[in-house]
């Protein structure tokens, strides 16, 4: 990234910033070393602000940590986060961010700060920027393939590129088949290191429904979401974030894309957003750019073959006619025909294209008496009738009467392809039964040829498409043939037999690819689930198909669109299919989503034991092992921990039975996570260590392994902690300070909740306040509202822990009623243990009690847990405050017992210093017996806050 001079020698070290650009300009400001002026008048700034504006420039659209702003800033001084809060405050003021909608530095909630404003930067002083990295120099495959020589659009891009730059939202509008997006898709590959690789491509035109386009776009993005509206999480993500979004062909969309991408223009001042469109979104914000079309040669006048060629009209006729192998030379004698056809075809691209490449069957001659019998162009600019069927319709429909009866066929059955399609997908859906597939292949060759199919790059293959306005025009064939039915079958089961092909591969060989080949089949499962569903035609398909596809969506986090077609293919089973491995995977793929989407309800339960019944009786272990792993998280979740180690030992069990060795490494995990919760620590941390020596065979597991993603380094942490060693449950955690959040949103929640217990329990108040805010953040992106919940639970109880008891109070019991609501119970115990000890602290000792009495009874319901004896503890406690000595002595003394069953040194210590205070209460002569006892069993983490807590009560000096 390009700077500013560096105005303190060692500054820029400190960094990584090479501040050494002449001049930079953003919106009415320019900077230029450490002068800033606006509108050519200079401002007033001081030093330290002078300083993170300079660092924050230079790294625009990107979140600069504050640790990197202090260091730059303040280099050589120790200063605390509040100066870095008042000097932005002061650079904000000054640059009026916020008036009249401008913005220019944002807040990235425990990351940093980003300048989010366009930058215009002059020329270096220094030397020449460094080539860029290899990964930023071709983009990726995941946009359109680039048209290799684009006619007549030279001027465009320029213009369109600057109008994004300044404007930041663009409609690229026009009629059908005028060129959108091939000039979008040319942006997107000129645009690439503008945006430093930050460039989404998200077409629309496979979309039926106009609902998914916020999922789409989510999913785009990486975003995990788990409710029906993501349009929040996507906002939240893109905020502070510098990207280009390409919204491509919005029209049939046009109401859910206008209202998302009017937010985002609001919220996320650094992204940039194109759509091509017919039509307007008519929101705030949209520029439009009229993509008009090509200029062609004027007609009625003599005109040489060299001046009709500076057309671009005519320019594309003749570069798509000599690809269709017309090899003729344009004469002075065709120059006049030649305007004649481009003022005929009115400058769209596609109609030009459609009638170039007939050219060399007929001649220009013969084109133009065609054109004029058999194309007719209207703009009759009836609403209602859009554009594309005004014009293209003619166009196709004359196009399609000049190929032959076989390529018709072919090109009509292909129109059923919601998305890209193979070779061997075409071959599926368009030979005839029984015929040999030359015949498709020929056709389609042909169709690729006359532009009728596009053809584009994937990988050492190629996937072939029909333009939106080709498929329309297509598919209205195929119905008037009434064979629209029978092809939507055979889709139907084209799309259910690869995608259980995909299942059957998983496993084995280069599962990333794989996953990236099934995904592409996502607009097409869509379609054809729908059909599916429409009709009785297709209802032998729909067990079947939606099993198939029950995978793929779990796979792509669209647990939604899994939990509504499991639970409406569960529902039309017969006994044919009842019991079989569809309803075994229909009814695993139901339990997993209404556990993340819903909430943690019978339903869910009673689905994953029913998946668990069918894979047993059929013998299938690697699904036996998944149900158990997720009936294992139903139960954790629900707080039912008498269930975790027998569902923990039968998965171990079936693993061994495979051989597999992610398998068996998951297993130990899967024990380590059970006997931890169940409150058998020595158990836990045997299993635990040993699944962290295998953890490498879990490492790059893909999701459809059947022990995808089982960790067992952070729940170590917790049992190291209870069994006494508080230094080395830091060691675990402490690699999560500061991590990116890896591709499973869920297991990252998971992480940073897990972790900030441990940071409680040690004493680290400020490490708590920091994992609570990521947590925060990430689970209101990706939508995750039980983690929000946790969130909130972790806020209060850091709140409570530092004396701001009555706040702390009303924060918990919001968290505690969703927490209840949902059946989220794993991290309720805690909380309700906390909400106690703040009752207490403002004297509400009674209504204390009555919470840490019904959350033991709640807890011993669900067969006890690891947390038992520190509940049973607090019970005491608030027993001693009340005046029942008798009773917290035996409160403790339980605590005490359980502690040491359970192998929970920790706990143990709590409650021995609990017991002595009490002692000391009751007058007893040797009150510190128990607690020198158990002081002594510690080998490490004197300086954590218990036993930092207990050597002071001791007496001893410090370590």
């Amino acid at each position: 990234m390009t700077g500013l001079s560096a105005g303190h020698g060692s500054r820029s070290n400190a960094t990584g910033a090479n501040l050494d650009l002449e001049a930079v300009s953003f919106g009415p400001f320019s900077l230029r070393s450490r002068l800033l002026e606006k509108d050519g008048a200079p401002v007033k700034l001081g030093s330290r602000a002078m300083d993170i504006l300079r660092l924050l420039v230079s790294r625009a659209g990107e979140v600069v940590p504050k640790n990197e702003i202090l260091s730059y800033a303040w280099s050589g001084l120790a200063v605390e986060e509040i100066s870095l809060r008042v000097h932005v405050a002061e650079l904000r003021k000054v640059l009026g961010d916020g008036k009249d909608g401008a913005r220019y530095i944002t807040n990235i909630p425990s990351r940093g700060y980003c300048f989010v404003a366009p930058v215009q930067r002059g020329t270096r002083a220094a030397a020449p920027a460094p080539a860029p990295s290899p990964e930023r120099t071709a983009p990726p495959p995941s946009l359109p393939h680039r048209l290799d020589r684009m006619i007549g659009r030279d001027d465009v891009l320029p213009e369109l590129s600057a109008r994004l730059l300044s404007d930041r939202f663009v409609t690229l509008r026009g009629p059908g088949g005028i060129g959108k997006t091939t000039v979008a898709t040319a942006l997107a590959h000129d645009m690439w290191q503008a945006f430093e690789g930050n460039v989404h491509f998200l077409e629309f035109g496979p979309l039926k429904d106009a609902a998914l386009v916020a999922s789409t776009v989510a999913a785009a993005l990486g975003l995990v979401v788990h409710h029906d509206d993501p349009s929040g999480s996507i906002v939240n993500v893109l905020r502070g974030r510098r990207l280009l979004l390409i919204l491509d062909s919005c029209e049939h969309v046009i109401d859910e894309v206008a209202r998302l991408a009017e937010s985002i223009y609001r919220e996320a001042p650094g992204v940039a957003i194109l759509a091509t469109s017919r039509e307007s979104l008519l929101v705030e914000g949209e520029q439009i750019f009229e993509l008009v079309p090509l200029p062609g040669p004027p007609q009625g006048v003599r005109i040489s073959a060299g001046e009709v060629m500076d057309y671009p009209a005519a320019q594309l006729f003749v570069d798509r006619a000599a690809a269709a192998g017309h090899r003729g030379d344009i004469t002075d004698e065709d120059a006049e025909i030649l305007a004649e056809i481009c003022g005929k075809l009115d400058g769209i691209a596609l109609a030009i294209e459609l009638a170039a490449v007939r050219v060399g069957v007929y001649g220009l001659r013969e084109m133009a008496g065609l054109l004029d019998s058999r194309l007719k162009l209207e703009w009759r600019g009836r609403r209602t009738a859009p554009p594309r069927q005004q014009t293209l319709g003619a166009t196709l429909d004359w196009s399609f009467g000049l190929i032959g009866e076989s390529e018709r066929v072919v090109f009509q059955r292909l129109a059923i392809f919601a998305g890209p399609f193979t070779l061997n997908g075409a071959i599926a859906i368009a030979a005839d039964e029984g015929a040999t597939a030359d015949r498709v292949v020929e056709a389609l060759e042909q169709l690729v040829a006359k532009s009728l199919v596009s053809a584009q790059p994937d990988g050492a293959s190629r996937r072939y498409r029909l333009l939106d306005a080709t498929r329309s025009y297509a598919m209205q064939k195929l119905t008037d043939t009434g064979e629209a039915d029978a092809i939507a079958r055979r889709h139907a089961a084209y799309v259910q037999r690869t995608l259980e092909a995909g299942m059957m591969e998983q496993g084995a060989g280069d599962q990333a690819s794989r996953l990236q080949e099934r995904a592409s089949l996502l607009a097409d499962a869509r379609a054809a689930l729908e059909w599916c569903h429409a009709g009785n035609d297709g209802a032998v398909l729909r067990v079947a198909l939606a099993g198939s596809c029950a995978r793929l969506f779990v796979e792509l986090n669209l647990l939604n669109e899994a939990r509504i077609w499991s639970a409406r293919a569960l529902a039309t089973l017969d006994d044919a299919s009842r019991g079989g491995r569809w309803e075994l995977e229909l009814q695993s793929t139901l339990g997993h989503a209404f556990m993340f989407t819903e909430r943690n309800s019978e339903q869910a339960e009673a689905a994953l034991r029913r998946g668990l019944e069918i894979a047993e009786a059929l013998g299938d272990h690697a699904n036996t092992f998944r149900l158990l792993s997720r009936l294992n998280m139903f139960y954790r979740r629900t707080g039912d921990y008498r269930h975790l180690v027998p569902t923990a030992v039968h998965a171990e069990r079936i693993a061994r039975t495979i051989g597999d060795t992610a398998g068996i490494a998951g297993s130990k995990a899967l024990l380590g996570v059970s006997y931890h919760l169940a409150g058998d620590q020595v158990a836990a941390q045997a299993h635990l260590d040993e699944g962290v020596r295998d953890a490498a065979a879990l490492r790059g597991t893909q999701p459809g392994h059947f022990a995808y993603s089982r960790t067992p380094q952070i729940p170590l942490a917790r049992v190291l902690w209870l069994r006494g060693f508080p230094d080395r449950a830091l060691d675990c955690v402490r690699p999560l300070v500061g991590a990116a959040a890896p591709r499973d949103v869920v297991m990252h929640c998971i992480a940073l909740c897990w972790s900030a217990s441990v940071f409680g329990w040690v004493g680290d108040w400020a490490a708590v306040e920091a994992m609570t805010e990521r947590l925060a953040t990430h689970a209101n992106m990706h939508g995750l509202a039980p983690y929000e919940a946790v969130a909130t639970g972790f806020r209060a109880q850091t709140m409570i822990a530092r004396g701001e008891a009555a706040g702390g109070i009303d924060l918990l019991r919001t968290a505690l009623a969703r927490l209840h609501a949902d059946r989220y119970e794993l991290y309720a115990s805690a909380f309700s243990a906390d909400l106690a000890h703040g009752l207490a602290a403002l004297g509400r000792v009674k209504e204390g009690a009555q919470v840490i009495g019904e959350t033991i009874i709640r807890v011993e319901q669900g067969g006890g847990g690891f947390d038992v004896p520190e509940l049973l503890r607090r019970r005491g406690e608030l027993e001693a405050r009340a005046g029942e000595l008798d009773a917290a002595e035996a409160s403790f003394a339980a605590s005490l017992a359980l502690a040491e069953q359970q192998g929970a040194l920790s706990w143990r210590l709590r409650t021995a210093m609990s017991l002595a205070r009490l002692k000391q209460q009751r007058g007893d002569k040797k009150p510190l017996g128990e607690l020198a006892a158990t002081y002594e069993l510690f080998t490490e983490g004197f300086e954590t806050a218990d036993l930092t807590a207990a050597r002071v009560m001791l007496g001893k000096p410090p370590t």
